[in-house]
């Protein structure tokens, strides 16, 4: 089992970029999958979550109406699309199969590196 995050980089604040995370090993659509971000010296966050039938997504207020999540059952993939970049936005993110979008994203597994987002004011 695997996940690969990628897309990754350094922008300006108010910028964009969209990260992918591919998974090998299981099937992306019998799960739900979160993104997560981690930035030095602080806890784990849950970033945003999409349920298994693609009807919920829920985002931490900090990103709501700026990150969009999506999937392609196709690829194996979920994305995380971040506009209007801040600062504070900067950390490595990651993905992971989750119980629930509650808002706890409990994770199921987790297997992959992240991918680094440095966000410049």
């Amino acid at each position: 089992v695997q996940l690969q995050a990628s897309g990754g980089g350094q922008v300006q604040a108010g910028g964009s970029l969209r990260l992918s995370c591919a998974a090998s090993g299981f099937t992306m659509d019998y799960y739900n999958m979160a993104w997560f971000r981690q930035a030095p010296g602080k806890e784990r966050e849950g970033v945003s979550c999409i349920s298994k039938s693609d009807s919920n997504l829920d985002y931490a207020d900090s990103v709501k109406d700026r990150f969009t999540i999506a999937r392609d059952s196709a690829r194996n993939t979920v994305y995380l699309h971040m506009n209007n970049l801040k600062p504070e936005d900067t950390a490595v993110y990651y993905c992971a199969p989750v119980w629930a979008c509650d808002g706890y994203y409990q994770v199921v597994f987790s297997g992959g590196q992240g991918t680094l987002v440095t966000v410049s004011s």
